[in-house]
């Protein structure tokens, strides 16, 4: 078991911090609709970005893809990387986010779940959550912290 985790510790870390990303971002978007009103469900959602982008990039650099260097030419080129890549899939979740629930109609359907009302755009960002956290995943790993290979 050891040996499988070693194996997949960079995937089992990203799984771990991006589910506390997740939690991060739904908190503060839930807490933005709270503040705003469902209609701006969009703006609660770059606000939500915000904070989960701070958080993925310490935890991302630090513990998932161990880049520990904090040599100032470095950490610029990784957090204007990691911030270009992030704002790339914000787009892809706003857009996917518009169509769940402006096109779609999803504001129009709720649910209990162990006693929590979830609103339809709730579960469109959650959806979307999903979306996210696999393409940022795949930028992280070969875009933004990729290993060099030593000559």
């Amino acid at each position: 078991m050891r040996k499988l985790m070693l194996k997949y510790k960079e995937q089992l870390l990203y799984l771990l911090f991006g589910a506390l990303t997740t939690v991060v971002s739904l908190t503060t978007y839930a807490a933005a609709n709270a503040i705003l009103g469902d209609e701006w469900y969009l703006i609660s959602n770059v606000i939500s970005w915000c904070f989960a982008v701070a958080f993925a990039f310490v935890t991302n650099k630090l513990w998932v893809f161990a880049s520990k260097s904090w040599a100032s030419p470095l950490i610029w080129r990784e957090i204007a990387a990691f911030v270009s890549a992030r704002v790339f899939s914000l787009l892809i979740e706003e857009a996917g986010l518009w169509l769940l629930v402006d096109i779609a109609g999803a504001n129009s359907f709720s649910m209990t779940l162990f006693g929590f009302e979830l609103s339809g755009d709730f579960l469109a960002k959650l959806l979307m959550q999903v979306v996210v956290v696999i393409l940022n995943y795949i930028f992280s790993k070969f875009l933004i912290f990729a290993k060099k290979k030593s000559s």
